[in-house]
């Protein structure tokens, strides 16, 4: 059982991070239809950005570790590079 404080502690870590984590993963959910759709527009390559910033800031305000972000980045820019190939 989880002490008063530290279920405090948790439930308002929950809520100061949770925009950023939810934020995080609509914009690389976006980005990856945008991939599917057409790799090669305008849509997708801001998307990416948008996604690559979203996890980057995520990252900043201690939400996601480093190399979580760092590999979710990589493999959207890696679908994107497969997708702009073919």
């Amino acid at each position: 059982m989880p002490s008063k404080k530290s279920r405090r502690v948790r439930e308002h870590k929950t809520l100061v991070n949770k925009p950023h984590r939810t934020i995080a993963r609509t914009r690389v959910v976006t980005a990856r239809a945008a991939i599917v759709e057409d790799a090669s527009s305008d849509e997708a390559k801001t998307s990416v950005d948008e996604a690559v910033k979203a996890l980057a800031k995520a990252v900043g305000k201690g939400v996601l570790h480093k190399n979580n972000a760092s590999r979710r980045i990589s493999r959207l820019v890696k679908a994107q590079s497969k997708a702009l190939a073919e």
